[in-house]
């Protein structure tokens, strides 16, 4: 029995999502056939050809035929007036992001070579008013940086074409998401998936079909990992139904995981014959067994079928899951590492991070250790079964990655990496002279001493991200963060000055949090950045789901639940309301507006009230709060040193 794993539009552009590597290296351990492919590159590298693009001219003349060129969008003017440019360089600027052509760069940093639609706004204002910010973002010799750069916007706008004039539910890494996100309903699918096949429905088709004349699967299994993968996934799953309708479809993934697990609606099984929750790995070897006559239905894992019309789910509650030692070591084979494009869509280095270079994946350990935070999905098995590997093990697989792909970068995808199996692997690496370049999600714990951040340092750690989060006391206690802004300092600045770069996540809108506390976390950040704790930050809208205590307690944090009518398919986010009223929209403007600034070294010296459009009282931070609490650690540091007369 032959198995095809396949991940679906769109994910990342510049290194393979891993679902289908891990299952890959472990059904083969486990002596299955299994064949691995990546169809989200594959769509993307085929529309952007000089072909693909005769093919986006056809639909989009079509489709803006009678609008007058005054009341075309921006990006299609541009794109019909200079088609012959974009055609003659799409192929160059997609090698040059492949790494194929370095020497192209010379030619788009030039700002000739390349036509510029409006991605390019704000380049011109960019190079003449703040040049500083330039040479911060590409350094004194950053010629093959600003060229990536200038070839991501120009790729940005090509897609941006195709969204526009194409295919709205088109986007690099969010396809048709709004169609999957919490969709109490599985209608806005169907009805997409029973539409007119359009162009790049069309080329996805054709992908898979050359993909299943050649490998002739009995099985099809297709990762779903975010809402922006599920109509692609359904759309591959559709082909395969049309082109070998004997071959098993399944779907299974951290959207599925997540926000399926209520699934009643039995229309998606015209599509699918299974969907799997949690981890795959049991689940599909059970399913084998069934498929081969070894087992029956009654035997088949956290698994999702049709039966008699019916939606049902089948589980053995005594299985144990495999651990994260036995689960092996990813394998790339049949994954086109080559072609895989380095993106630079922000001058942020640590933003760069995500979407430049070929990072092989890895998790140090099954879950998170913490697993208390009253805004995350604790309750679910990914987050809430904490399962470690071990350095030994880990410094293993990395060899083995090494060894296979020929590359020394790693991505550690934990939910929040564990210390102590970060500081034994650290220790591995030096031992063994392995040289890599990596980086991963870690909790600002007080055990990331200056000692021990330079350790990892010195073992190729290059930037590590977590959770600021609020940046209040009072609510991090309430949300059970289990860290204090204090330590937050302390912990960044130790990352920062052996090196390391940081990110971190932040969030506004937490149940019962005031405006003045939201515009203190705002000069909180002012100061972390501003003594280069933290590098670069995000600012994100809490958001209920009903995986976290705060869904699962709502009355703990104070706020009514207001879930939507459940129709059968999606259910997460779930909308709340607040006896603690402030304008969260209002606010994350400014927010956001203040953060931009400050990670380009803007407006440090400004009151925070500045970035904000209604009149906002000043915080009451002292504001050398962060300067006091560095002070503190340094003088718990020093040595004090004792004279010897002679």
């Amino acid at each position: 029995m032959k198995t095809l794993l396949c991940i679906p539009p769109m994910t990342q552009l510049n290194t393979p999502y891993p679902a289908t590597a891990y299952l890959t290296g472990f059904l083969r351990e486990q002596g299955q056939d299994v064949v691995q492919r990546d169809l989200a590159i594959e769509l993307l590298l085929t529309l952007l050809t000089p072909e693909g693009l005769e093919q986006i001219l056809d639909v989009v003349e079509e489709h803006y035929a009678d609008f007058e060129d005054d009341e075309l969008p921006d990006v299609i003017y541009q794109f019909l007036a200079e088609f012959e440019q974009y055609q003659q360089c799409v192929l160059p600027a997609i090698r040059f992001l492949q790494g194929k052509d370095p020497s192209l760069a010379l030619r788009i940093v030039s700002r000739r070579f390349l036509p510029e639609g409006p991605s390019f706004e704000g380049i011109d204002g960019l190079d003449e008013a703040t040049g500083d910010i330039l040479k911060w973002a590409f350094g004194d010799l950053g010629t093959q940086d600003k060229a990536k750069h200038l070839a991501t916007l120009f790729i940005d706008d090509l897609v941006q074409v195709i969204h526009q004039g194409v295919d709205v539910n088109f986007e690099i890494s969010r396809y048709g998401e709004s169609l999957a996100a919490s969709n109490p309903s599985f209608d806005n699918l169907y009805e997409i998936l029973h539409g007119e096949l359009g162009l790049v429905e069309a080329t996805l088709q054709h992908l898979l079909r050359q993909h299943l004349e050649d490998e002739q699967p009995d099985v099809l299994g297709i990762t779903v990992p975010f809402p922006g993968n599920m109509l692609g996934a359904l759309q591959i799953a559709k082909a395969c139904r049309e082109h070998s309708p004997n071959t098993r479809i399944v779907l299974g993934g951290g959207y599925i995981n997540t926000e399926l697990r209520s699934l009643t609606d039995p229309r998606i099984f015209e599509f699918a014959d299974y969907l799997m929750l949690d981890d795959g790995e049991q689940p599909l070897l059970k399913l084998f067994e069934h498929l081969q006559g070894k087992a029956d239905r009654s035997d088949l894992h956290r698994t999702y079928y049709l039966q008699d019309g019916a939606v049902q789910y089948q589980t053995q509650t005594q299985l144990p899951d495999i651990p994260h030692r036995e689960i092996g070591t990813p394998v790339y084979d049949g994954l086109p590492l080559d072609s895989y494009l380095s993106l630079c869509e922000m001058l942020n280095p640590m933003h760069r991070i995500w979407s430049d270079g070929r990072w092989n994946k890895l998790t140090m350990a099954h879950g998170c250790y913490w697993t208390q935070c009253s805004f995350c999905d604790i309750g679910l098995d990914y987050i809430g079964r904490y399962d470690e590997a071990g350095a030994d093990i880990i410094v293993d697989r990395i060899e083995k990655l090494i060894e296979e792909t020929g590359q020394t970068g790693f991505h550690f995808v934990d939910e929040a990496a564990p210390p102590k199996v970060m500081f034994a692997m650290a220790r591995k690496l030096i031992e063994k002279g392995i040289v890599i370049t990596w980086w991963g999600n870690i909790r600002f714990e007080k055990t990331f001493t200056p000692e021990r951040c330079q350790l990892l340092a010195d073992s190729g750690c290059v930037a590590v991200s977590g959770g600021l989060e609020v940046a209040s006391d009072r609510l991090l206690k309430l949300m059970k963060k289990g860290v204090t802004v204090e330590q937050v300092a302390r912990v960044t600045k130790a990352f920062s000055d052996a090196g390391i770069l940081v990110h971190a996540y932040l969030m506004y809108g937490f149940p019962s949090q005031t405006e003045e506390e939201t515009v203190e976390s705002l000069e909180y950040v002012r100061q972390l950045m501003m003594h280069r704790c933290i590098h670069s930050a995000y600012w994100h809208r809490f958001s209920a789901t009903i995986h976290s205590p705060v869904g699962q307690r709502p009355d703990d944090y104070g706020v009514t639940l207001h879930p939507p009518m459940f129709e059968g398919f999606a259910s997460n986010d779930i909308e709340f309301s607040d006896p603690v009223t402030a304008d969260h929209e209002l606010l994350g403007r400014g927010l956001k507006k203040a953060l931009y600034n400050y990670m380009h070294g803007l407006g440090f010296e400004q009151p925070v009230a500045i970035w904000f459009e209604k009149r906002i009282k000043e915080p009451k931070v002292a504001s050398d709060f962060i300067q006091n609490a560095l002070c503190d650690q340094e003088k718990s540091r020093a040595i004090i040193p004792i004279s010897v007369s002679q």
